[in-house]
């Protein structure tokens, strides 16, 4: 029996077949099957099957090579292993239900009962060589509407229970596709209070289902308090808003609960909570969720993918790589694949890994309860993957996972987890996770060095400090409800995690909503664009100034600290700082300034400037501009000079210092200004100050193109993607033919484009952006034969 393990970022097998407990079959044995394919038919039909017999309980099944098998049963006999070495099909026709232990999709005819390694190192495959295939619906032909096909994975006597039961799929092709949903989650039109039956949402929803169950989110805060988590299995949890329901009956955007809501589901103005759909008429469940889960994963090689289907009760509690969607060191090959309108929920280990993958599209799903982080990239060498559009709610604090690779990541319960800046955040919102609703984490520690040897833009490989790379795209992303941090970026070791003034790190058009600390960015170059906050405890919280740009900021109706200045020594600000339009509403203070500010800084002649600073019914008895906050510093060397352009008086800057430095500053008086500075701080008016421009970035970063679907219609081909880049799309070319944009946001371009069979049936897409810089690594696909 082999397994993985990791050491150093390194995946080394080892042999375990001398662990294993009596009654377990060593996974490394070739497999003795008892029932297999003699020619293509239905599964059903005894001719299929040598002998005349039909697979039966506890078989071992193999669909041979160049044979297309047609899954037609709804069947409660419970298979221990199907391996599928040629196509295996489930009828569009009827309803369907496959119990089995082990699901391999792998070529060849010999094969191992190991529900992790596969049997052979995974080759690259050329594209148009036939290839094992798994069938659940495809792109073009999914599982209708009316039909169902359920995977129920089952735990069998002498499996090892580490690695099974499972979905693997070994270089072949693995399509599971339902029914297609316009959406799969959206924003609350109007308040749902408590006692409500019915629900209005932003737009109809009638390919919603009576009898789907869905979840309606939270509009409340429960903050860290003495409780670890959400999750309501034992010990003592924290309160939940979010809650389940039934539908009873859809009408347009109009849906009937079958019970009343228990709790508000209400928010303020366009932050509003949100309802999602968790059934899909494609299904991948465990047989037994209370006992030994299944998971489900892609190796390197493989191609297919995901949508519109729903995987329950899967991943395995506290082992690595066994999770409930798992892209598996696939690097480039299955680039444009992904997963799009899949609800993924009660995971006992994350919903979906992308572990050493590039270029996957993750669109549209819902993630609902998971032990550990929720949509999770695992070990820092991820690129270009596009996250856009999901649903994260109720990922719950658990433990590391065993030699991790990652060792500073305490899998504490973030909706989003990732550890590479180079990957693009668009459209998601997260909800009442444990700990973070998006998590950018990257350091070094004794066990793990920040420099990997990553795929540069140009194709080539290079050794790079991870910590440097600058996020891709994050913009407009939402979060409301945390246990903790709504979005924390960075790493504790102030000035680890940076970029520099072409590169900084960038996000924009960010909300959050009932929330305990807001944003911490723990990264240096830093640029902030259009926040907008309601109701919270913490909004910008223990900043690693250095380079921060601040624009567009309103926070409104928080209780504790709009800005905080940071903890004493471990805070001090290392570089200048600008706040450009900063607006607070209706914050009511007693302990702390409404803008906090930090004496002394970590180095000589660091400056803080504010510009376009509007209160609008916000005061603090601590007074407007001020130095409290928590532990503070006794120095007072490296005064931080703190300028604020046009306030209080139009036209005239005034500087800010705080009443531990000295009483005068350059023979200038320092004064109090009645209702404006706190206790703590003076003032005096000065001039020639201009406002600084720290950050000038530049896009010299090429875009990055997906090919996700090539169509036959007719005579010609259509051929549809999505091209996304850190700044704006230009053009995008599928052989050096301009593509039409149908849908565009946040640097996400979605495309198609009709073309002739060319000679050599070969596609090359590229994305060429506003700056002009164009794509070196294209997406290159071969068009299938025969079509």
């Amino acid at each position: 029996m082999k397994e993985l393990l990791v050491r150093n970022g390194a995946w080394t097998l080892i042999g375990l077949c001398s662990l294993l407990l009596p009654g377990e079959a060593c996974a490394d044995d070739p497999v003795v099957f008892q029932a297999r394919s003699i020619r293509s038919g239905a599964w059903s039909d005894v001719g299929v099957w040598e002998q005349g017999r039909l697979p039966q309980a506890g078989d071992r099944v193999q669909v041979r090579i160049g044979h297309t098998v047609v899954y037609d049963v709804q069947s409660g006999v419970a298979l221990r292993f199907v391996h599928v070495a040629g196509t295996l099909t489930f009828s569009r026709e009827k309803s369907t239900l496959l119990d089995v232990g082990l699901l391999k999709v792998e070529p060849g005819e010999a094969t191992t009962e190991n529900g992790f390694d596969c049997h052979a190192p995974v080759r690259d495959v050329p594209e148009g060589t036939p290839r094992p295939a798994l069938e659940i619906g495809t792109p073009a032909a999914p599982i209708p509407a009316g039909v169902t096909a359920t995977i129920r994975l089952r735990h069998h006597p002498g499996m090892a229970a580490e690695s099974l039961p499972a979905i693997v799929c070994c270089g072949g092709r693995w399509d599971i596709h339902g029914a297609p949903l316009q959406r799969t989650w959206l924003k609350l039109a109007t308040p749902a209070l408590a006692g409500d039956r019915m629900l209005t949402l932003e737009q109809p929803v009638n390919d919603w289902r009576v009898g789907d169950r869905i979840i309606i989110t939270t509009d409340q805060s429960q903050g860290p308090g003495p409780y670890a988590t959400f999750r309501q299995k034992g010990g003592r949890p924290k309160p939940v808003g979010t809650e389940e329901r039934f539908i009873a009956s859809v009408d347009g955007p109009r849906i009937t609960l079958d019970r009343p809501l228990e709790k508000s589901h209400q928010g303020p103005g366009e932050m509003r909570c949100e309802a999602a759909n968790l059934s899909r008429n494609v299904i991948v469940e465990s047989a037994e969720p209370n006992g030994v889960r299944g998971h489900t994963m892609y190796h390197h090689g493989s191609s297919g993918g995901i949508s519109y289907a729903e995987f329950r009760h899967l991943g395995k509690e506290g082992v690595l790589g066994r999770y409930a969607i798992h892209f598996h060191l696939v690097h480039d090959t299955m680039r444009g694949s992904g997963v799009l309108g899949a609800s993924i929920w009660d995971s006992h280990n994350r919903w979906i890994t992308v572990h050493g993958t590039d270029h996957l599209l993750v669109r549209d799903c819902v993630g609902y309860q998971s032990l550990g982080h929720g949509f999770f990239l695992e070990d820092a060498t991820e690129q270009w993957n596009l996250f856009d559009r999901n649903l994260a709610v109720q990922a719950f604090v658990t433990v590391p996972l065993p030699d991790q690779v990652l060792p500073f990541d305490p899998n504490d319960g973030a909706g989003f987890w990732w550890a590479n800046g180079r990957n693009t955040f668009t459209r998601n919102i997260a909800c009442e996770n444990d700990r973070y609703g998006f998590h950018f984490q990257i350091a070094e520690t004794p066990d793990f060095n920040p420099i990997l040897r990553l795929r540069q833009p140009d194709g080539s490989t290079a050794f790079q400090d991870v910590r440097t790379i600058p996020f891709l795209r994050f913009e407009d992303n939402e979060s409301h409800g945390e246990g903790l941090f709504d979005f924390r970026f960075g790493d504790e070791q102030p000035g680890a995690v940076h970029g520099d003034r072409e590169h900084p790190f960038i996000v924009r058009q960010l909300r959050a909503w009932e929330s305990h600390y807001v944003i911490r960015p723990n990264v240096r170059h830093f640029l902030l664009e259009d926040l907008r906050v309601t109701k919270a405890a913490y909004g910008i919280y223990h900043p690693d100034y250095d380079h921060h740009v601040y624009r567009d900021v309103r926070l409104e109706n928080i209780s504790d600290e709009p800005l905080n200045g940071g903890h004493g020594a471990s805070a001090f600000p290392n570089g200048n700082f600008t706040y450009d339009r900063l607006t607070l509403v209706n914050c009511r203070l007693d302990r702390h300034p409404l803008v906090q500010l930090t004496a002394v800084g970590g180095q000589p002649g660091v400056t803080g400037h504010f510009r376009g600073l509007t209160l609008s019914d916000a005061r603090s008895a601590k007074g407007s501009i001020g130095f409290g906050g928590g532990p503070r510093t006794r120095r007072t060397d490296n005064p931080v000079a703190h300028f604020f352009h046009g306030m209080p008086a139009a036209n005239a800057v005034t500087r800010v210092v705080s009443t531990r430095l000295s009483e005068e500053d350059g023979g200038t008086v320092l004064s109090v200004v009645d209702g404006w500075t706190g206790t703590d701080a003076r003032a005096y008016k000065t001039s020639d100050i201009a406002f600084p421009e720290l950050l000038t970035p530049i896009d010299d970063l090429p875009p990055a193109t997906l090919i996700t679907r090539i169509e036959p219609i007719g005579d010609r081909w259509k051929v549809s993607g999505v091209s996304h880049d850190n700044g704006n799309i230009q053009a995008i070319l599928v052989n050096n033919q301009e593509a039409t944009v149908v849908a565009r946001h946040a640097g996400v371009s979605d495309w198609m484009i009709m073309l002739e069979t060319p000679a050599d049936r070969r596609l090359v897409a590229s994305t060429i952006d506003a700056d002009g810089n164009r794509e070196q690594m294209p997406h290159e696909r071969i068009l299938p034969v025969g079509k």
